[in-house]
């Protein structure tokens, strides 16, 4: 039997050993809290009483995925490493969806938390998906959520422990799109910058990549999604029908990656599997080129199968892109 100064030392040990788990568990909640994008009004809203996030759950093997199809209130889940691991990197991630929702999970989550493990702070984005019944301007909106989310990171860097000028984009798919979009747009300013925070990625992550809205080359879905259906060819009609046909093959110039490389696009790293039917590999093909036209550092990791859609886990081979990724992360941080 016990003595009372044994069971007092014994309770004393269980109760530190609880007070270090429950000081765990907050430190990891607080690494992974939502922030917000917009502390007010939000911008290009018009939103009906009522209207909120929608999330439509789904099987994914033994798990249960989420596929988000509606975004009211755009926010950033934050991923930050322990301090004695932290590299000082930071990124974006932009799920993709077509631009008909947000695979949260594994083009999301799954991410940050390897980025995490890694020493990198993650940011999982969820942004608004064009919809002209509650936006104004749809086509932006994107795009200013994720500027929005590139000037929070940056102008926040000093208190999350980041170095503000190592802060990238990742997207997958659509999101890969959403991604090339801010990596080339980011003169065009679609938000709210009082501080002149620079809106330029430090460097774009980019996985099987819609990049081009031409026919040719596009994702159908993101294209009609975020921008309309594709412009009839046959230039015809009254005044009005032929300038909107000139509107949207403007659209279409504007926002296919491709064309609108410069010099001052940020270096990209790109995966993409040959056999992707769903985004044609052409598409991180024709991004290459340009890149490399305008003297862009780009490192690129093909994989021969894998479809389209397998976040970080190619099941058709044991070479993973992530690890690629993150030397080539890694060996950036040196200058």
């Amino acid at each position: 039997m016990k003595s009372n100064s044994e069971t007092a030392q014994h309770m004393n040990i269980t109760k530190t050993f609880l007070t270090l788990t429950l000081l765990l568990l907050l430190h990891r909640l607080s690494a992974q809290k939502n922030i917000p994008l917009y502390a007010g009004q939000i911008p290009n809203s018009t939103m009906a009483t009522g209207l909120k996030d929608s999330v439509l759950l789904f099987q994914m093997g033994k798990d249960t995925g989420h596929f988000v199809i509606r975004v009211v209130q755009p926010d950033l889940t934050m991923f930050l490493p322990e301090k004695s691991k932290s590299t000082g990197i930071a990124v974006v991630i932009c799920p993709g969806g077509g631009y008909a929702g947000l695979a949260v999970d594994h083009e999301g989550f799954a991410m940050a938390k390897r980025f995490q493990t890694n020493g990198i702070a993650a940011f999982v984005l969820r942004y608004r998906l064009p919809n002209a019944a509650y936006m104004q301007h749809k086509e932006i909106v994107p795009l200013q959520d994720a500027q929005r989310a590139i000037q929070l990171v940056r102008e926040n860097a000093a208190e999350w422990g980041i170095h503000a000028d190592k802060i990238g984009i990742l997207g997958s798919s659509a999101g890969g799109h959403l991604a090339s979009t801010v990596g080339t747009h980011f003169l065009q300013s679609q938000v709210d910058n009082p501080k002149k925070t620079s809106l330029r990625p430090d460097f774009m992550i980019l996985n099987y990549p819609v990049i081009s809205f031409a026919d040719s080359l596009t994702h159908a879905g993101s294209r009609s999604n975020l921008i309309g259906s594709a412009p009839n060819t046959a230039m015809g009609g009254s005044e009005q029908q032929i300038k909107n046909q000139f509107l949207a093959v403007e659209k279409i110039w504007a926002y296919s990656s491709e064309l609108v490389v410069t010099p001052q696009t940020p270096p990209t790293f790109i995966t993409h599997a040959i056999d992707d039917t769903v985004v044609p590999v052409q598409n991180t093909l024709v991004f290459i080129a340009a890149l490399q036209k305008n003297s862009v550092p780009v490192e690129s990791f093909f994989y021969t199968h894998g479809g389209h859609g397998y976040g970080m886990d190619n099941p058709t081979s044991e070479v993973e892109w992530f690890d690629a990724c993150l030397s080539w992360l890694l060996k950036m941080k040196k200058h």
